[in-house]
C-alpha cells in the first residue's frame, strides 16, 4: 500500500497535514489554471482538459479532507483510552497527588505508594482542564497537593 512519508520528520502524515495539502493544492492550481491560463494567452487556446485536471485534484483533496476530519471528529484520545490501563491504580497502596513546583508553577498529576513514597508521574497538568480529566480518567473525588 502507498504511504506518504513527511520529508521534514520522516513520519507517516494524513494527506491533509501542513506538509502535503500545499502542495497537493498547489499543483492542482497550477495543472488547472496557470498552465490553462499561460496556453490561452501565448496559443489562444483553452486546455480545458487541464482544468478538468486540476479540478478533480482540488475535489479529491477536499473529499479526503472531509473524511479524515470525519474520522477524527469526536475520538477519545490515546491518554484517556489507555492510560488507566497503562498506570493502574491501586487505591490501596497508593493516592493520587498533584506535585506543583514553587519555582515555575508547574503542576504533575500522580500517584504516591503510601509505603515508601514513590510518586507515579501520570500526566502534566496544564489547565484546570487536565485537572478535571485526570479525574474522570481514575474516578477520584479529591486530589492532594504537595509543593
Amino acid at each position: 500500500m502507498f504511504k506518504l512519508v513527511c520529508p521534514k520528520c520522516g513520519m507517516h502524515n494524513k494527506i491533509n497535514s501542513i506538509h502535503f495539502a500545499i502542495p497537493w493544492l498547489g499543483i492542482s492550481l497550477l495543472v488547472g489554471v496557470l498552465i490553462p491560463f499561460a496556453i490561452r494567452v501565448i496559443f489562444h487556446r483553452f486546455a480545458w482538459p487541464l482544468c478538468v485536471a486540476g479540478g478533480i485534484g482540488i475535489l479529491a483533496f477536499v473529499v479526503v479532507f472531509a473524511i479524515e476530519m470525519g474520522q477524527d471528529f469526536g475520538k477519545v484520545p490515546y491518554y484517556e483510552k489507555y492510560l488507566r490501563e497503562t498506570i493502574p491504580y491501586d487505591p490501596e497502596k497508593q493516592y493520587a497527588v498533584i506535585r506543583s513546583s514553587i519555582c515555575t508553577g508547574e503542576k504533575v498529576a500522580g500517584f504516591k505508594n503510601k509505603a515508601d513514597g514513590h510518586f507515579t508521574e501520570v500526566m502534566l497538568l496544564k489547565t484546570g482542564e487536565d485537572e478535571k480529566k485526570f479525574r474522570e480518567i481514575y474516578h477520584l473525588d479529591s486530589i492532594k497537593t504537595e509543593y
